[in-house]
């Protein structure tokens, strides 16, 4: 399992969840991992556990100033990334909701976290991946960006149709400079994300019902093509969108 080897990459959100386990397979491929989190305390620990291919660092995604100072931090120690996985986000269970009944400060906290937040970390990866002379980008979309699925979560849906058209358009903007930034779209994947629904058994089963292979989704059914993309494999995919959401997307 050698598929990264001699690349170094950059995954926020990694403390837990989907980023963790892209975190971990990525070390297992040969790659040096830079955790990139809020919670400094947790994504310490999680670095820790990976070993010496692994180091963290703290950043709040919608902190411009946070961000830039992460990616310099990473840069000064000889960790500049040529792979930023844009994983971080947020759901804001309890108070997103129906746009007639969404408060205006619950859509500014999701849009500054999942929107911004993966801009302003685009804008200094592509800084940093043209240092290298090109790499990968890659964005965690959801389901929720193409269909009706996330009716009831208006900021959260919204924010992510924001991430699908920031990807596509950072594609083409430096495809010519050996940048790809692609787009993973996962269904439900049972992470403590989305623990509201996961800790209640009907709202479960209801969300289960409709994916199609009978089953939520895992942070392992992410990370294979998470690899491919990060890979030299992935050289000529761009500007794309890979679902991996148990065929969610179909219905």
């Amino acid at each position: 399992m050698t598929r990264l080897q001699g690349k170094t990459a950059l995954v926020t959100g990694a403390a837990m969840g989907i980023g963790h386990a892209v975190a971990e397979r990525f070390v297992a491929e040969g790659a040096r991992v830079v955790l990139a989190d809020r919670n400094g305390p947790a994504v310490g620990d999680a670095a820790a556990s990976l070993g010496p291919l692994a180091r963290a660092v703290t950043m709040d995604i919608s902190d411009e100033t946070a961000v830039a100072a992460a990616f310099a931090e990473v840069e000064s120690a000889g960790w500049t990334p040529d792979v930023v996985v844009a994983n971080a986000g947020v759901q804001l269970f309890g108070e997103d909701a129906p746009a007639a009944d969404l408060d205006l400060d619950v859509w500014r906290r999701t849009i500054d976290i999942n929107l911004t937040g993966t801009f302003l970390t685009v804008k200094y990866a592509v800084r940093a991946l043209l240092s290298r002379g090109g790499g990968s980008i890659i964005l965690t979309g959801s389901p929720t960006a193409v269909n009706g699925e996330g009716w009831a979560f208006t900021a959260y849906s919204a924010s992510k149709a924001g991430v699908h058209g920031l990807g596509r358009t950072v594609a083409a903007a430096y495809a010519d400079r050996s940048i790809r930034v692609n787009t993973v779209q996962p269904a439900y994947t049972e992470t403590p994300l989305v623990s509201a629904i996961s800790d209640d058994p009907e709202s479960r089963a209801a969300i289960v019902s409709r994916i199609p292979v009978g089953r939520a989704g895992t942070p392992a059914d992410v990370t294979g093509i998470m690899v491919y993309l990060a890979s030299d494999e992935g050289s000529f995919a761009t500007g794309a969108t890979f679902s991996v959401d148990g065929g969610m997307t179909t219905l």
